[in-house]
């Protein structure tokens, strides 16, 4: 279980096999049973230095790795390109040079354009973690999701997910899509024709533009943020009929399977793509338990990449 991570990054789920994910699990499950407060915990990767590097606005994501860090006694900097070199012309590979100068052991980066992350960790030495890459991928927070569920459920194999909304522009249905069928869940993606990517089948799920045919029996409905700032021309008429037709409320819910459990990676447009009746349903939500888990899920990466690449450093300065 103390093994370091072979991958010195974490870009895409397909980074991952089975036993990698299920050592990240345990390693997390570990933070969540044993408290997150430990003062032993802080010793974990003291030392290590962590660099937040959002491109794009950010609440969830950005301040649960800087927690899951500093609960593991590391050092963060938070970067925003607003107010840094970024502002005024700096690209994307001059800013990697500059940080690998600094040395930091971590990297956290969000980006607009796909490929991103994969291209900053070629130019640092540090670890590279991807937090959202355009319409790539997002794997931590898949990984959050599918622990949440197995936490839920007891496991994920044999689980009908429906993920419903804007599928086109989500990375987290795409990281969701890989590693909840490499786990054994049967994945449904439910959206409009306008706001279903050509190919989507060849995710491995099937599609739907029924709301009601595709949450029949599922266990579980993940629903997804209307990204109306990466639309470009109409792929919806309006907010309201999006939700008179692909919004869940108790009406579309009760469509699923009997007990079905909610979900959402925020943040929300209640309203919109989900009722507040159903989002705050204690019984059903999962909601708050993803952000609960995400920061353990998130301890659970940083300490997997950062304790390997500490160990070098620290053989190189001699200790």
């Amino acid at each position: 279980m103390d093994a370091p991570h072979p991958r010195r990054h974490l870009l895409a789920i397909g980074d991952l096999d089975p036993v990698q994910i299920n050592r990240l699990f345990a390693r997390a499950e570990g933070f969540i049973t044993d408290g997150d407060t430990r003062p032993d915990l802080r010793g974990r990767l003291a030392g290590a230095t962590l660099v937040n590097l959002f491109y794009e606005n950010s609440t969830r994501t950005q301040s649960s790795f800087e927690l899951a860090a500093r609960r593991l006694g590391a050092d963060v900097i938070n970067m925003s390109p607003r107010t840094s070199s970024v502002a005024k012309g700096e690209t994307l590979l001059d800013t990697a040079a500059t940080l690998n100068a600094m040395g930091p052991d971590l990297l956290v980066i969000r980006h607009s354009a796909s490929g991103a992350a994969l291209l900053l960790s070629r130019k640092v030495t540090c670890s590279v973690i991807n937090a959202g890459d355009g319409r790539h991928e997002h794997p931590t927070q898949a990984l959050l999701d599918a622990l949440t569920l197995r936490r839920a459920f007891g496991t994920i194999e044999g689980l009908r997910v429906a993920i419903c909304g804007d599928i086109i522009h989500s990375r987290v249905a795409r990281s969701n899509v890989v590693l909840l069928t490499l786990l054994g869940a049967e994945v449904r993606l439910i959206g409009p024709p306008t706001l279903a990517p050509k190919g989507a089948e060849d995710w491995g799920a099937r599609v739907f533009h029924d709301m009601r045919e595709g949450l029949k029996g599922a266990n579980v409905v993940m629903m997804l943020r209307l990204q109306s700032e990466r639309m470009e021309g109409a792929f919806i008429p309006s907010p309201r009929e999006f939700f008179r037709f692909y919004g869940l409320d108790a009406e579309k819910l009760a469509w699923a399977a009997p007990g079905a459990k909610v979900m959402h990676p925020g943040p929300m447009n209640r309203g919109v793509e989900i009722e507040s009746g159903v989002a705050d349903l204690e019984s059903r939500s999962l909601i708050e338990t993803q952000v609960r888990t995400g920061v353990a899920l998130r301890m659970a990466v940083l300490e997997d990449l950062a304790r390997g690449d500490l160990d070098v450093n620290l053989k190189r300065e001699g200790r």
